[in-house]
């Protein structure tokens, strides 16, 4: 009996896993939009968003070496 209690409890990850995997989609999908907007409305441009990404990424592997 004791297995049923597990098959239940793997159910419930795969069910919290699918919960996170639509999240995540809608909190891309509203960064992208929110991205998109400051380009169209001329506040930022590409380039100052490949710039600042590429910095914080740099800050973060520098931090991860410390």
């Amino acid at each position: 009996m004791q297995t049923k209690g597990y098959e239940w409890q793997y159910l419930d990850l795969a069910s919290r896993l699918g919960d996170m995997k639509d999240d995540q989609y809608r909190q891309l999908l509203a960064l992208s939009t929110l991205i998109e907007l400051l380009v169209d409305k001329g506040v930022l441009t590409p380039e100052d968003i490949q710039q600042k990404a590429s910095l914080m990424e740099a800050e973060l592997n520098r931090q991860l070496l410390l």
